[in-house]
C-alpha cells in the first residue's frame, strides 16, 4: 500500500498563491508615483540629508567647508549636491520599498505597491536593486513600455485598490 504525500516544497498555499490575479498598475499612477517621490525627495529629504552632510563636513572639515563657500568655483558644491542626490535616491526607495511592504510615498497616495513576479513581498536586494538600476541612465523614459526596473529585478507594480 503506497501512500500519496504532496511534493517536497509544494503546499496548499502555494497553489493557491497561483491562482492569485493582480490588476497592474497604470502608467498614469506610475507616473504619480514618480513625480511625488521625486517631489518628496527633492523638497523634503534634499534638505534634510543636506542640513546633515553639512553639520557633518562644519564639525569634521570646518577649512573645507569655508573654502566652498567662497569660492567661485561650483565644482565642489554641484559634487557634494550630486553625491547627496545619488544617496537619496536610493536610500529612499530601497528603505521604502522594504519596509513598508513595496511602498513609498508616491504609491500610498496612487494606491499601488511592488511586488515580486512570483506574488511575494519584496526582499531587501529586490528593493536595492530596484533602486540602483533606476540610476541607469535615461531610464526614466523606460517608463513608456516596461521599466527597465521591474524587468531587470523580476518585480511589478500593482494596484492595492480599485
Amino acid at each position: 500500500m503506497t501512500e500519496q504525500t504532496e511534493p517536497q516544497g509544494i503546499s496548499l498555499a502555494d497553489e493557491l498563491e497561483s491562482f492569485v490575479q493582480y490588476e497592474a498598475a497604470t502608467r498614469g499612477q506610475r507616473f504619480v508615483n514618480w513625480l511625488i517621490d521625486n517631489l518628496f525627495m527633492r523638497f523634503v529629504l534634499a534638505q534634510l540629508t543636506g542640513r546633515l552632510v553639512v553639520y557633518i563636513l562644519q564639525a569634521l572639515f570646518p577649512e573645507y567647508i569655508l573654502g566652498i563657500s567662497y569660492s567661485d568655483d561650483p565644482w565642489d558644491l554641484l559634487l557634494i549636491s550630486f553625491a547627496i542626490g545619488i544617496f537619496n535616491y536610493v536610500f529612499y526607495y530601497t528603505i521604502c520599498e522594504k519596509a513598508f511592504q513595496g511602498r513609498t510615498v508616491g504609491k500610498v497616495i496612487s494606491g499601488t505597491r511592488t511586488i515580486r513576479n512570483d506574488g511575494a513581498e519584496l526582499t531587501f536586494r529586490d528593493a536595492l536593486l530596484r533602486s540602483v538600476s533606476r540610476l541607469v541612465p535615461f531610464e526614466v523614459f523606460s517608463g513608456f513600455g516596461d521599466p527597465w526596473h521591474d524587468t531587470w529585478t523580476n518585480t511589478r507594480v500593482i494596484k492595492t485598490r480599485r
